[in-house]
């Protein structure tokens, strides 16, 4: 059960309600009227509590749970406890999260501006905003209705935020245009300087970087991730876009809708990433490329040639994944014969 001092608790809810909102059939209707208080995993629910199975690895704690009852897939329904009550779903994780965010939704900061705010004239507020102490909103910045500003933020001048934002704690906002329902997590930079400079022997020259950040409507950014400016054109996150902690997004990058970015991963400059794009935990990718539609790179890949749409790469140069398993049985099969000859 989530601690009580930090998450608060919606429900309880029917497993009528419950199926029918979060897109799953209950497999004995004469149950709907079962009330359920929590969500909570397979080996710690009791009886008012749902769990999920999806990964058949947890098969085992399945069978042995105590939940009053369980979001599976058609074909895991023959493990079932005889006590547990079934909720159907093709896509089982996907409806848990709907059902755990039933019961604990996410929570809005009351609307109100903090007297220790700091709001320069020129500002343009939307109704029912909150913005939290010792932020900094400078002037010509516009900020949607509904949207939060956290702690010692600052929303630069002329910065435009849409509408139902969540602006967290420490974050720096320059030289962007935010979409609607944006949630950007602590110390998360936009807009700063995209990392461009003409060589020179006797001392580099900075190459003044003229475009913005452009992000879409429901991102989603995590904590202590970089998205610099464009140097002319735009560096944009297209609508949808997940892109997880520690990521560094270079200037002219451009993302289409629903790309998913995972933590510790970097772009340079000038790549463009097609609709639903994934690139894995630590991956990187070389500037002025093209990842197409629905591609998807490896953890820990060096990316440095463009990505055909829906191909699968891996390794360091990333290749296709069947061509870098290859490589690596041959370079296995080589070493094994080196160390034989040489007993």
């Amino acid at each position: 059960m989530a601690d009580p001092r930090f998450f608060e608790r919606a429900g309880p809810f029917s497993l009528g309600e419950l199926a029918s909102r979060i897109g799953a059939e209950l497999v004995d209707p004469t149950q709907a009227s079962k009330q359920i208080i929590d969500v909570a995993p397979l080996d710690q629910a009791n009886g008012e509590q749902l769990a999920f199975l999806d990964n058949p690895k947890y098969a085992d704690a399945f069978a042995a749970t105590k939940a009053g009852a369980c979001i599976l897939h058609e074909k895991h329904r023959s493990l079932a406890p005889p006590d547990v009550a079934l909720l159907l779903s093709p896509k089982p994780y996907l409806s848990y999260a709907r059902a755990a965010q039933l019961f604990y939704p996410a929570p809005k900061p009351p609307a109100g501006i903090h007297p220790s705010a700091v709001i320069q004239d020129g500002a343009k507020l939307g109704e029912g905003i909150s913005i939290s102490p010792l932020a900094v909103i400078e002037a010509g910045a516009e900020i949607g209705p509904g949207s939060s500003i956290g702690s010692g933020t600052v929303v630069g001048r002329n910065v435009v935020i849409g509408a139902d934002c969540r602006i967290g704690p420490s974050v720096t906002l320059t030289h962007c245009i935010i979409g609607s329902r944006v949630t950007l997590h602590p110390g998360v930079r936009i807009g700063q300087d995209g990392f461009g400079f003409a060589p020179d022997p006797t001392g580099h020259v900075k190459v003044p970087q003229l475009g913005r950040v452009v992000i879409g409507d429901d991102c989603e950014i995590g904590a202590n991730t970089t998205v610099d400016r464009g140097a002319g054109p735009d560096t944009v996150i297209g609508p949808g876009c997940w892109i997880d902690n520690l990521v560094q997004i270079g200037h002219n990058v451009t993302l289409g809708r629903g790309c998913i970015v995972v933590a510790q991963a970097g772009i340079a400059g000038s790549t463009q990433l097609g609709d639903f794009v994934v690139l894995a935990a630590q991956s990187g990718v070389a500037g002025h490329l093209k990842l197409g539609m629905g591609a998807r790179v490896g953890a820990k890949s060096g990316v440095m040639t463009d990505i055909p749409a829906g191909e699968s790469y891996f390794g360091i140069p990333a290749t296709r994944v069947k061509e870098y398993f290859r490589q690596v049985a041959t370079l296995r099969r080589l070493t094994q014969k080196k160390g034989a000859q040489n007993e």
